[in-house]
């Protein structure tokens, strides 16, 4: 007897349980977008040297790399909603400070906390959204996360046009949408996950797995951290208006968005090193069209700008799915977490180099930097497809887009057990009402006295 397959679960079906935290990623990354484009602006016409907000950018990847390593530890602490709430205040308070002490040292700790709070927040929403998925949803609701997060980035850069970035305005409009993120998560009626996994992971060892992917993703954090953190500095030197600046870096990460499937798909199959190379390749060249950025006209840099996105910002992609090919399932959670390590350090190295290059080569030295970073890779990558075959068809998965991007970096290609090895998966939170050996601790409520009709009336009266 045949047992009949499950039917599909619509869109709107598996959206639903999930739609307050993906409103709140719309307001948290849009809030993000704005800001992550505001700040070197504005540091660039309060004379901040080009080193000084290099410096800047590296910190607030310092932050983030040092919010993926410690924000479970928060989690467990105080659960997801409480943790989400102070990382949202928190990083509001944060955005709003820029204005009110402008001077390089206490910049640098404002952008260690954006950091923090948003690589928090982010493994806050994807673990939350990973838990609230099943083995049938969990594709079309961390898909709809990727896009959402992708658009109201791209949307949020551009909104410095909407006031002059030397006042304190754009910081407050920055604030405003941030809190709002908070909004949908403290008001859902959707129970709360049980505290994050902590998970324990061996650098040196998971990189023996596949030396290939872990350069890949170290480099493109090189090459992406620099980029975020500097382009716009770039586009300002190469004749741009701050808005149009801000269009550039929007190009950037629309181009980015649109080029992770085609890349993606295309290395299930062929040999993934193989793609990987063709965007290193890519993205060399857009690289090297860009150095002449000052005698380009601003529609060709904006194309340029494009086209990097969807060349560079796929190469963290096709690495991690390359490093999954190699990894047995036991092995996932230490992999991914390594993989968002390397790419965190990779991206605090970028924007210190980059900057000191501009410093020395004007704005060319951006892509100067970038295009370095990207010929060893494709060396190193070349290199390593003459001493290691690609894996068996029976190894190799298909490229999902939702485990593989760096705004996915708490999402695993596949659900885990609480008997995984190197996981520790905490006990639930206990419901409000009950301690954890299940008594009830919530005071009784106070029995009223007995009150009679005519005690009533005479009180009224």
């Amino acid at each position: 007897m045949s047992i009949a397959a499950a039917p599909p679960i619509s869109i709107r079906a598996a959206l639903i349980p999930v739609t307050a935290l993906l409103i709140a990623t719309a307001f948290l990354f849009m809030g993000h977008g704005l800001q992550q484009t505001l700040v070197p602006l504005r540091a660039n016409e309060e004379g901040f040297s080009d080193l000084a907000i290099g410096i800047l950018g590296s910190v607030y990847y310092a932050g983030f790399t040092a919010g993926c390593l410690f924000v479970p530890f928060l989690i467990l602490r105080s659960g997801h909603i409480r943790a989400f709430a102070a990382m949202v205040s928190l990083l509001s308070a944060a955005v709003l400070a820029f204005p009110l002490a402008v001077n390089e040292p206490q910049w640098l700790v404002f952008r260690f906390i954006v950091g923090f709070c948003l690589s928090g927040l982010s493994v806050i929403i994807e673990s939350w959204l990973n838990e609230k998925s099943t083995n049938q949803t969990r594709g079309t609701v961390m898909s709809a996360y990727i896009v959402v997060t992708y658009g109201a980035l791209s949307l949020g850069q551009l909104g410095v046009a909407a006031q002059p970035i030397s006042g304190f305005s754009l910081f407050a409009l920055c604030s405003i949408v941030l809190s709002l993120a908070a909004i949908p998560v403290a008001l859902t009626r959707a129970t709360q996950p049980a505290p994050i996994a902590v998970v324990k992971f061996r650098p040196r060892s998971v990189v023996l797995i596949a030396p290939a992917a872990f350069f890949g993703t170290f480099v493109s954090g090189i090459a992406v951290g620099a980029i975020f953190s500097l382009g716009t500095i770039y586009a300002v030197g190469s004749g741009f208006s701050q808005t149009d600046a801000a269009l550039f870096m929007s190009a950037f990460v629309v181009g980015g968005a649109i080029g992770q499937y085609p890349f993606g798909r295309l290395s299930d199959f062929v040999d993934r090193r193989l793609v990987m190379l063709g965007a290193v390749s890519g993205g060399g060249a857009v690289c090297l069209l860009l150095l002449a950025g000052p005698v380009l006209p601003n529609s060709v840099i904006l194309a340029m700008g494009f086209a990097g996105g969807a060349m560079i910002l796929p190469i963290y992609s096709l690495a991690c799915a390359h490093a999954y090919d190699w990894t047995e399932h036991e092995d996932l959670v230490e992999v991914s977490s390594a993989l968002v390590l390397f790419f965190g350090i990779g991206s605090t190295i970028g924007p210190l180099i980059a900057s000191a290059a501009m410093g020395m080569m004007g704005p060319a030295g951006l892509f100067i930097v970038a295009l370095s970073a990207l010929g060893l890779l494709g060396a190193f990558v070349f290199y390593r497809m003459f001493v290691r075959k690609r894996p068996t068809e029976e190894q190799r998965g298909d490229f999902d887009i939702y485990s593989t991007s760096v705004l996915g970096g708490a999402v695993t290609p596949e659900a885990f057990g609480d008997d995984e090895p190197l996981m520790e998966t905490p006990a639930p939170f206990p419901p409000r009402s009950a301690e954890p050996d299940g008594t009830n601790d919530a005071p009784e409520a106070p029995q009223m006295p007995e009150t009679s009709q005519a005690e009533v009336q005479n009180r009224s009266g």
